[in-house]
């Protein structure tokens, strides 16, 4: 396995993995659609059936491990991290392959139980590209093995994309590690064509300031297609809220052509500070019309919780720029809203702030030096780390990097996310503690450097207790 992230949190995929029908395959003289229908077989169609994702199942059985020999927990839900001796591992690991086919990087800071799980990976898959393994699909029907090899892939060599970030690859590799179910182009058509959401208005006023500095998401990626994915997401979740309160599913708004449009300006972005700064009567008007509804939504009932919270913008950009249409982008970021951190949007946003509590944690643990000194500022994380707790980093350019580091979070999960900011600290630790404000150095971190951060998230892993680990694994719950 490629890293400890995973290795002790996640074990071998579930024996009902493996029998899952497929679906027929697409057309031969279409390589796109081979590529999407191979992407689907490697990842897990359990979700079709209402099952948990893959990383969830992988979750609940290592829980199950743990509580079989009596490991004591806190949380009931959460896994833990573990450093296993000879004395004491578990019946079913033997010890380490140190024969694997492909050299594993962070082997070095590896516990033999970790490096065991090495094992697992299909060794005919390790001989294959990335590339070639997702369009022909997991190697003999292995798909625990195969997903091994892939995720050791993407660690040890990434995912090859342009100077622009760009990779026809990386969308698909993204639908795998989330465990993303095939959805239809047409079952996103009829959730935009039932017009405006219930949280329409706090989308369009946010919207139009996602990622204005960054040319490349700009270029790539319109402001309309952001608002069609977001609102889309919205109905969603809506229907979702409305059917676990036993209520009916409910259209009747407007379509969004029948909506005005919110004015923009050449650079694409609008005052906010106050509507007497727009020039016309009826662009005032608007603006107030979006300030009063966004900031009065959660306690009015115009938008309900857990449909659409402030940040989302930003952490959809991601997926909207690395896909190949809206649909894919679509089912990606709803996987990962529902399945990986629905805390984050529920509610007073639960998650995020547990998850800023844990970066205070974490950097007390392995940089006590620099949490005290931050803390004599009053700088906790939740002054300077909210925006990277919510948006997985995407909050801080450059975005190819921040593509590279998404792609080590979907492999081994995003709550490492935690572990990743903390690094962040620790590559300007000296700039910060001799910095007399180093409130202003943070208020923007430094450019993201993906690898930087993933080789320093990883041996922060290794100072962490097991219990800590614990609560970043299940925050965002």
């Amino acid at each position: 396995m490629p890293s400890p992230t995973k290795e002790s949190t996640i074990p071998s995929l579930p024996p009902a993995l493996m029998t899952t029908t497929l679906q027929p395959p697409p057309s031969p003289n279409t390589h796109r659609l081979r590529k999407l229908q191979s992407a689907h077989n490697l990842g897990a169609k359990a979700s079709m059936m209402g099952t948990p994702s893959l990383i969830s199942q992988q979750r609940l059985q290592q829980q199950q491990q743990h509580h079989s020999q009596h490991h004591p927990l806190q949380r009931s839900g959460s896994p833990v991290r573990r450093n296993v001796s000879a004395s004491n591992r578990s019946p079913q690991r033997g010890r380490a392959n140190s024969d694997a086919a492909m050299a594993n990087p962070f082997n070095s800071m590896m516990t033999p139980a970790r490096r065991n799980l090495l094992s697992t990976r299909n060794h005919l898959a390790d001989a294959m590209s990335l590339e070639r393994l997702i369009r022909d699909g997991p190697v003999d029907g292995d798909v625990t093995g195969s997903l091994e090899s892939a995720r050791l892939k993407i660690l040890n060599q990434g995912i090859k994309s342009d100077a622009d970030g760009m990779s026809s690859l990386r969308i698909y590799v993204w639908l795998i590690l989330l465990d993303s179910p095939i959805l239809d182009t047409d079952s996103y058509l009829s959730l935009i064509h039932r017009g405006a959401s219930p949280a329409y208005s706090k989308i369009r006023n946010d919207t139009f300031r996602t990622l204005t500095t960054d040319p490349l998401f700009r270029r790539r990626v319109s402001e309309a297609s952001l608002i069609r994915l977001l609102n889309a997401i919205a109905w969603k979740l809506h229907d979702a809220r409305e059917d676990r309160l036993g209520k009916p599913q409910g259209g009747g708004r407007p379509s969004l052509a029948q909506i005005e449009e919110r004015p923009s300006t050449s650079s694409g972005a609008v005052s906010t500070d106050s509507p007497s700064q727009t020039s016309s009567p009826a662009v005032r008007q608007r603006a107030r019309a979006l300030t009063l509804t966004t900031e009065g939504s959660e306690s009015s009932g115009v938008s309900e919780p857990g449909t659409y919270v402030q940040g989302m913008n930003v952490l959809a950009a991601p997926f909207l720029y690395a896909a190949r249409s809206e649909a894919e982008a679509f089912i990606a970021f709803y996987q990962f809203l529902t399945k990986e951190c629905p805390g984050y949007i529920r509610g007073a946003m639960d998650g995020v702030h547990k998850g800023l509590a844990l970066v205070d944690k974490v950097l007390a643990i392995v940089d006590p030096k620099l949490s005290s000194y931050l803390l004599t500022k009053n700088l906790s994380a939740e002054i300077y780390a909210f925006p990277s707790v919510l948006t997985l980093c995407a909050c801080t350019p450059p975005l190819p990097e921040v593509l590279r580091l998404w792609d080590f979070l979907f492999a081994f999960g995003p709550h490492l996310n935690i572990l990743c900011i903390v690094a962040q600290l620790m590559l300007i630790r000296n700039e910060i503690l001799t910095s007399p404000s180093p409130n202003k150095l943070l208020r923007s971190f430094p450019a993201l450097q993906a690898d930087q951060i993933k080789n320093l998230a990883v041996n922060i892993l290794r100072k962490i207790p097991d219990d800590v680990y614990a609560e970043i694994i299940s925050h965002a719950k």
